[in-house]
């Protein structure tokens, strides 16, 4: 069996060793000095200058969104565009949050929401916000992404979930948005087994968000800030300020073990993205002479961080055979992210307006994917080239 995802964490053994020795040994287990020191490294890495850590990524996309209602960048009843490839916790919050979803078409040739689509979506809906997801190590046209939400004035956010460490020439995917979120669910580049973060470089956002983490109090806001916010406010009695509640929260906070984890981790980061880049071309060559797929563009692409392998078959006919062709040799398949989100059960039941996505449901009824781990075997990639050549299909 090639499994989706092998191991729960990257160099498994040591990291489950010094976990449990971390365990033994904390003197606290509840949010701290680790996920602070997370917060910090995670930030250097991506290059922002706030970095907020939550107990998982859908939980990250869910503050962002009460954090930006909390500070009045959104209000009830504005338009908020997302990617219509895509996973339910993007589009959840927006619903949540009384925003109003609209889905913007991707494209098959690079499985994500480009410019083009965009300014489609925007002749008809004024936008407000447009949620982006950087699907599977892919992105969009992103420079031009941004430039246009820049005109248009829609705040542009970014779901990196699936792409942290992708570049293009003009930056990391998750920098070009006014915030982006992240996901270290199993899995996925990094694990913390649940775990995902937030990152901005405006100050205001990056201290709602530590106030819609926690309940909606000052706890994990640097003293200042909290004196500030007991000011505003009018909290003057440091008995009770502690217990004072500023503006709508939840409890998100993760723990010290995420934080733990999630600093050991981020040392093989850098590594294993190009051990997964250089197995990613490696297929990729097959998959380019094989007729019965159509080819990804990564031209604008300078680095792929891919955690699986996307395929996109010509016909839904192509996809049943090829899929059971993987079957027969012990590789696990899936879909690709959820698919056309608006085909959904959720969506149905609380959104009406229905937009033609011919793109996104090309890329539902014809792709698949699987996994691309840093583990994988000389014997395991030569398995993956033969199931993706083209040679002998029934």
């Amino acid at each position: 069996m090639i499994p989706l995802m092998r191991f729960a964490f990257h160099e498994e053994r040591k990291t489950r060793a010094a976990l449990a020795r971390f365990v033994l040994s904390a003197p606290r287990l509840s949010l701290g000095e680790q996920c602070a020191g997370f917060e910090r490294e995670f930030a250097a890495f991506q290059g922002r200058r706030h970095a907020v850590l939550f107990n998982s990524g859908a939980s990250s996309n869910l503050a962002l969104l009460q954090a930006l209602r909390n500070l009045r960048r959104l209000r009830p009843g504005d338009a908020v565009g997302f990617s219509a490839l895509t996973w339910s916790t993007n589009v959840m919050p927006i619903l949540q949050m009384g925003l109003v979803p609209v889905p913007v078409d991707c494209s098959p040739s690079t499985l994500n929401a480009m410019s083009q689509d965009l300014r489609e979506r925007l002749r008809r809906v004024h936008l407000k916000a447009f949620f982006i997801t950087n699907a599977l190590g892919f992105a969009g046209d992103l420079d031009r992404i941004q430039e246009l939400c820049r005109r248009r004035r829609v705040i542009l956010l970014e779901d990196n979930c699936e792409s942290l460490g992708t570049s293009l020439p003009q930056g990391l995917a998750g920098n070009f948005g006014f915030a982006s979120t992240f996901s270290f669910y199993v899995g996925h580049h990094m694990s913390t087994i649940e775990g995902g973060m937030v990152c901005t470089d405006d100050p205001d956002l990056g201290e709602m968000l530590r106030i819609v983490r926690a309940n909606g109090w000052d706890r994990d806001l640097p003293p200042e800030a909290a004196r500030r916010w007991r000011r505003r406010c009018r909290v003057r009695d440091e008995f009770q300020a502690r217990y004072a509640f500023y503006d709508l929260g939840f409890n998100l906070r993760p723990t010290e073990i995420t934080g733990f984890l999630g600093r050991r981790q981020l040392r093989y980061l850098r590594s294993n993205i190009l051990i997964r880049e250089r197995n990613y071309l490696r297929l990729e060559k097959t998959l380019r002479s094989n007729p019965d797929f159509l080819p990804l563009e990564r031209a604008h692409i300078r680095t792929l961080s891919s955690f699986c392998i996307p395929v996109l078959c010509r016909t839904p006919n192509l996809r049943r055979l090829y899929l059971g062709r993987f079957a027969r040799s012990g590789v696990e398949t899936r879909p690709i992210i959820a698919g056309n989100i608006q085909r959904q059960p959720f969506y149905g039941k609380y959104v009406r307006p229905r937009y033609t996505l011919p793109g996104t449901d090309k890329i539902q009824s014809c792709g698949f994917y699987f996994g691309n781990t840093p583990e994988l075997t000389e014997r395991e990639l030569r398995t993956l080239e033969r199931c993706l050549a083209g040679e002998g299909r029934a």
